[in-house]
């Protein structure tokens, strides 16, 4: 138990809650994981708020209808200006992808709850299959057009190899970049805020000398737990927007 409190990196650590090992068919190996059960949590809760929001029924909106509203106008407006005339197609998968990026960063902030879009699996694959989708929908709509998205419009000819190398290089680090980005993010994060809750701990648990100079760097905790939310919100809506840029180029090969 005490290595768990201690290590700031065991909250990312995805374990087996529940198992069943049975000889069907083999070897057959179920078991429930925290990643699933927090992303279960995550698909609960943001049905639960659609529908708690919903306003089909009252004459005058409530304050959940409202903010419910707001986000989606928001997040409209983000999509018709980034993809344009198509954004009504993917604007059902953008405001999806939204809430469950940010219902997972903000139930992260809950002290001893898992980081579900911390973990390389959740994030990485968002970021590769979100890249598969945006190129086989270039492909589908350009065709063999599409490869000329590695050539930039005015290169000298012999420039043209070099260039190209550069270019496919480039987009194929979207599906890594991504991905990286939301999960760095996250992790980062959450570790300093392990790391400092832990040393604060220790010094509010010693003299009373001490722990009265402790309030203030846990003003300062404080203050980061308020930015790490911010964070949260931020990187879903940087994920979004950087997924209608894909989207974006695919469509119009920009």
């Amino acid at each position: 138990m005490s290595q768990f409190i201690l290590s700031p990196l065991s909250q990312f650590e995805v374990s087996s809650l529940i198992g069943l090992n049975a000889p069907i068919l083999g070897h057959l190996n179920i078991s429930l994981t925290n990643l699933a059960l927090y992303s279960c949590f995550i698909l609960l809760i943001a049905v639960g708020f659609h529908f708690y929001g919903n306003n089909d029924s009252k004459l005058i909106p409530s304050k959940w209808s409202i903010s419910l509203e707001s986000s989606f106008a928001s997040l409209s407006s983000m999509v018709r200006e980034q993809v344009g005339s198509h954004s009504e197609i993917y604007l059902p998968f953008i405001y999806s992808l939204f809430f469950f990026i940010l219902f997972g960063n903000l139930i992260s902030n809950v002290p001893y709850s898992f980081a579900v879009t911390a973990s390389g699996v959740v994030s990485l694959g968002l970021s590769f299959t979100i890249f598969i989708g945006v190129t086989i929908l270039a492909l589908s709509i350009h065709g063999i057009k599409f490869f000329s998205f590695f050539v930039p419009a005015g290169t000298p000819l012999a420039l043209v190899p070099l260039l190209v190398l550069i270019e496919v290089v480039s987009y194929l680090a979207r599906a890594v970049s991504l991905g990286v980005r939301l999960f760095a993010n996250i992790v980062a994060g959450h570790t300093l805020l392990k790391i400092l809750s832990t040393y604060l701990f220790k010094l509010f648990s010693g003299s009373l000398i001490v722990a009265v100079l402790t309030l203030i760097p846990f003003a300062i905790f404080l203050a980061l737990i308020g930015l790490e939310i911010a964070v949260s919100l931020i990187q879903a809506f940087v994920f979004t927007l950087l997924v209608c840029s894909y989207l974006k180029d695919a469509i119009e090969l920009h």
